[in-house]
């Protein structure tokens, strides 16, 4: 029985050390990752030739549907020797640059999208293209007006903005998505979401039930509405209902005044539909894959997928672990106490 309790005793210790060290070093690892090194530059951006990778998959099932590899080497000849005579009498394409958005609820990739979108608009010209391939369920409101004014951006520089779609735009992603010259989803994305929420869980009734009591204090009427702690009052929600609605007056004119031919009434319900009926109904232009659409504007265009890559990219590949782990359980909790949020 002695050695039982001492095993315990041992298995309990060494636990209380691994957490220990556990929680210290992700505190230091999200420190790092926060401040980086002032020394470092701020990042770098990465260019790929998708016009090449284009070629590329096309010479890989040529290979594999010849019985060797001298017809993927006269095919090969002849495109060297295509691209000479291109050189010798040049012609000027315009470029299409693709950038790649991937939005959760505090649009986290804003901080990327607007370093390649100052990259692009300072060397892009009039007959250049920018294509964004988004994905996104929404968020918090600013945090999604801050990316839609990125792309903003790029239509004051009279660039032509595309947006693909080829899974979910929906609420702050669709009002990213509106700013755009013309918009192209998948058949089966989802479209819409044109509606503001807020969802705040109230435990209240259940300190008061323990007593326990949280002291708030506030200068201002409006100060605080409804909260997590504090007890609902009518008022309050009145208040908080009164902000959604404003909030969604100014979303619906946002959307009309991108996309002026919208039914907005119609649209604005915070429905969402799939690609086929939201063509239908004005929120896209055109049904395709991005993909498709990237394929069909390589054969009279350079394309370029541009992407920023800040400075601390290496030390989140390697210290991914605990510190992305601790990080991704506060952004959800933040998430969860927000208290306007676009849908």
């Amino acid at each position: 029985m002695e050695l039982v309790n001492e095993l315990v005793s041992f298995t309990a210790r060494s636990f209380v050390v691994f957490v220990t060290v556990v929680a210290s070093t992700t505190a230091v690892l999200m420190l790092i990752r926060r401040r980086g090194f002032s020394s470092r530059p701020s990042g770098w951006l990465e260019v790929k030739n998708l016009n090449e990778r284009f070629d590329n998959l096309r010479d890989g099932l040529q290979l594999g549907m010849t019985k060797g590899r001298a017809s993927l080497k006269l095919l090969r000849k002849r495109r060297k020797a295509q691209s000479k005579a291109d050189e010798a009498t040049p012609t000027t394409k315009p470029t299409v640059y693709v950038v790649d958005f991937d939005g959760d609820v505090l649009a986290t990739a804003t901080g990327g999208l607007r370093e390649e979108v100052t990259a692009i608009v300072g060397v892009a010209k009039p007959e250049d293209e920018v294509v964004v391939r988004l994905e996104s369920g929404g968020g918090a409101v600013p945090h999604y007006g801050l990316a839609a004014a990125q792309l903003a951006r790029l239509k004051d520089k009279q660039l032509k903005v595309t947006v693909c779609i080829d899974r979910v735009a929906a609420s702050g992603g669709y009002m990213m998505a509106c700013v755009a010259d013309s918009v192209v989803a998948a058949p089966f994305s989802i479209i819409g979401s044109i509606g503001v929420v807020a969802q705040i869980p109230n435990v209240h009734k259940l300190l008061k039930r323990h007593d326990v009591e949280v002291q708030e204090m506030t200068a201002g009427e409006f100060k605080r509405t409804v909260t997590l702690f504090g007890e609902v009052t009518e008022k309050g929600k009145a208040k908080l209902q009164e902000q959604l609605e404003e909030t969604h007056v100014l979303f619906k004119n946002f959307v009309k005044q991108h996309r002026a031919g919208l039914d907005i009434d119609k649209v604005a319900t915070g429905e969402y539909w799939l690609g086929t009926r939201a063509k239908e109904l004005g929120l896209v232009d055109a049904l395709h894959t991005s993909d498709d659409y990237l394929l069909g504007r390589a054969k009279d265009s350079n394309i370029f997928r541009v992407q920023f890559h800040p400075a601390n990219a290496w030390r989140e590949r390697v210290m991914g672990g605990a510190a992305e782990l601790a990080e991704r359980v506060v952004l959800r909790l933040i998430s969860r106490l927000q208290h306007l949020r676009l849908q």
